[in-house]
């Protein structure tokens, strides 16, 4: 029961009291977990091209490059904390009077940190914390190896010095050409220009958090005159925020509403689903989405791009036959062997399952029938070999209609504790790297309400502490989940060498990243 300041409090984030009491019922019933029937694999849901296809759907996008509205969407919004968490571990740990380096890593089985301190020149912030680490200790040289590496770290970490892990990735120390040090955000303004651009003109827009948002401005004010003079184009960047209506409810282990010490209900941000809204708002005609960390050395990013063109090659080969058939579906006259054509492609090119009584449908049926499965957003995904352990990528995923379709799902959808499931998983030959182009107009050129293509089911339930206390928390459908559940999709096998995310600190040290 909510009293009337909740209700208050419920409205002004702009949502209902139902929608909460949805949300608290979604909890309480636990999460649905997604139906695998087999996983994705080369020839079965995974589409694999040799070099010369490869060349002519690139050749495709770019004869369609200028002619189109393109937009790069880069969700931006996290924290970097996760990526320095083993070195907050080694500066609460870490005692240089009484232990070597060697000791701490064996004592706390971490590898992360000889890793860490035997690269130190090799980060891209390196000279900017020896700088500011000597400005506090003048007698740095002359420390004992193991007080250096501690005050490194501290001065990487502390409040008062640099605080990188209260940046976003995006802002922070990327890579480093000679004496210049280049953020992601930089990278990701470069990568546009090879491939999310027209007429010299790149679209990006960034999802951040607001506490982050103006120092993405300061960047942007800082290098946008230079960098455009060098890449011969004019970047229109854009920013949002995750919007508060997406925020939902937490409870407690006991079942109840979770709140604040002042007795207001706690909501807490909805995981990257919520991102649906901030996508939902933009009007182009082919979105690339991409993670914010997953950004190379431009010398590697040349030959990494061409496989965005690829993929986007492929949404306008796909696009342009779907466009041909619903235009076709609207004509008065459509022959038999007309709908069969396309009920062919639905199942063979857009791995649709066709309802069984189809044959049964009268004329009109038919018509009707094939437009809806048409008739929708489409996404083009990259998929990687999984040379790690397995885990969410894609599957053939069949709903509680007994419709089977091919799903991006994460680790958290599986029931692992399921033999079959489990089975299924551990057959999975490729991973989801987040890397997709999609169309989101239909046939008519008219924007697509991407809301209407959600799985509600698909929300994810978390548990997670506040203030030290254990909670149930809500998350809407992923992004590329349950978010794009019914999206025509197509996935496409791309190289390993194009997902180079930074998860860790150390992962700056891999060649992807090193000049």
């Amino acid at each position: 029961m909510f009293i009337e300041k909740d209700i208050q409090q419920i409205e002004n984030k702009g949502i209902t009291v139902k929608q909460v009491n949805d949300q608290v019922s979604r909890i309480k019933n636990g999460m649905s977990y997604s139906n695998l029937v087999a996983a994705a694999t080369i020839g079965e849901g995974i589409e694999s091209y040799n070099e010369q296809e490869k060349k002519d759907f690139i050749k495709l996008y770019e004869s369609k490059q200028n002619s189109l509205s393109s937009l790069k969407f880069v969700p931006a919004s996290g924290a970097a904390t996760r990526m320095f968490k083993f070195l907050f571990q080694f500066l609460k740990n870490f005692n240089p009077s009484k232990e070597s380096i060697e000791d701490y890593a064996k004592k706390y089985n971490d590898t992360l940190i000889k890793t860490f301190v035997s690269n130190l020149e090799k980060f891209p912030f390196y000279d900017k914390v020896v700088l500011e680490v000597k400005q506090e200790h003048s007698n740095f040289d002359n420390l004992p190896q193991g007080e250096k590496y501690l005050q490194f770290v501290k001065t990487i970490l502390d409040v008062n010095n640099l605080n990188y892990s209260f940046f976003p990735k995006g802002l922070l120390p990327f890579h480093k050409y000679n004496d210049a040090v280049i953020t992601a955000f930089q990278e990701h303004l470069f990568e546009s220009t090879l491939y999310a651009s027209s007429n010299n003109k790149a679209n990006l827009h960034f999802t951040v958090s607001e506490k982050h948002h103006a120092y993405f401005i300061e960047e942007l004010n800082r290098l946008k005159e230079d960098l455009e003079q060098k890449r011969d184009t004019t970047f229109n960047v854009s920013f949002s925020y995750q919007q508060e209506a997406t925020e939902t409810v937490a409870l407690t282990t006991e079942g109840q509403v979770f709140r604040n010490e002042d007795g207001s209900i706690l909501f807490r941000p909805a995981g990257h689903g919520a991102l649906l809204e901030n996508l939902n708002d933009l009007n182009n005609d082919i979105i690339f989405i991409k993670n914010v960390d997953n950004i190379v050395v431009s010398d590697k990013n040349i030959e990494v791009s061409e496989y965005k063109k690829l993929l986007a090659g492929i949404l306008i080969k796909i696009q342009e036959q779907i466009f041909t058939f619903l235009h076709k579906l609207d004509e008065a006259l459509v022959l038999e062997e007309q709908l069969l054509e396309i009920v062919a492609f639905l199942s063979s090119k857009m791995h649709v399952s066709i309802d069984e009584d189809f044959e049964d449908f009268t004329l009109e049926e038919k018509k009707e029938y094939l437009k809806d499965k048409l008739n929708r957003p489409i996404r083009v995904c990259g998929m990687v070999k999984n040379e790690g352990e397995p885990g969410g990528g894609p599957f053939w995923v069949k709903d509680k209609n007994g419709v089977i379709s091919l799903q991006i799902v994460e680790f958290a959808q599986i029931d692992i504790q399921d033999s079959t499931q489990q089975d299924i998983v551990k057959n999975a030959t490729h991973f989801n790297p987040t890397d997709l182009v999609c169309g989101v107009k239909n046939y008519k050129g008219e924007k697509f309400n991407l809301k209407e293509f959600v799985d509600p089911e698909a929300a994810f339930i978390t548990l997670k502490t506040q203030n030290g206390i254990d909670i149930k928390a809500l998350e809407l459908p992923g992004l590329w989940n349950g978010s794009m559940a019914y999206w025509n999709s197509i996935f496409v096998e791309v190289p390993l060498s194009t997902f180079n995310p930074v998860k860790t600190v150390n992962d700056l040290l891999k060649p992807a990243h090193q000049i």
